[in-house]
């Protein structure tokens, strides 16, 4: 799936204007602990997430994950985005919840990038 289909479906806002948002995204994950994602994710994936702190993007970067959506209208403080500018990946924000968008990205097509800890 391309990133700007995941932003329509999303109904998101991209918030780091100055990055391709044309990429291909393999599947997704959605978690609020960062540590999840490092031990239970796939890379080319995008993240779904309620954190908008810096440490976000710095896991999605060591994870090689290509986009950050933030869920429920959330926007993170400027240096989150400078950092995702910096690390090349794409910040979106989608008014809504997880569960609701989560289902919407799946239902579309994008397959689930998550481990479920046994492999």
């Amino acid at each position: 799936m391309n990133l700007n289909e995941i932003i329509t479906l999303s109904e998101g806002e991209v918030l780091t204007s100055q990055l391709d948002t044309d990429v291909n995204i393999h599947g997704g994950c959605c978690a609020d602990l960062m540590s999840d994602v490092l031990a239970y994710s796939r890379p080319r994936a995008v993240l779904l997430t309620g954190l908008t702190n810096p440490q976000v993007v710095r896991t999605a970067h060591m994870a090689d994950f290509r986009a950050i959506v933030f869920i429920r209208g959330k926007k993170p403080q400027l240096e989150t985005i400078e950092i995702a500018i910096q690390e090349n990946i794409p910040l979106i924000s989608s008014p809504l919840g997880m569960f609701e968008l989560s289902g919407k990205l799946h239902d579309a097509g994008l397959k689930s990038y998550e481990g479920n800890g046994s492999d």
